[in-house]
């Protein structure tokens, strides 16, 4: 690898809008994050599953489930 060129590696801190800080590697010194692993609806097990539109419905009436 070329020398010089490559920008400067740090161990940062992220700060997420839930309020949670975790330490992660970055060329940037400080992270903000929208959303991380505690308040992610996948991780914390309140995603929500919606029927856009009936296409469900859709898909049982064609198939005749």
């Amino acid at each position: 690898m070329k020398a010089s060129i490559h920008p400067q590696y740090h161990i940062t801190t992220a700060t997420c809008a839930c309020g949670n800080t975790f330490e992660t590697g970055s060329i940037r010194s400080n992270l903000k994050v929208e959303i991380c692993s505690n308040c992610h609806p996948f991780y914390t097990g309140k995603q929500k599953f919606i029927d856009a539109g009936g296409r469900v419905d859709k898909f049982k009436k064609k198939y005749g489930l």
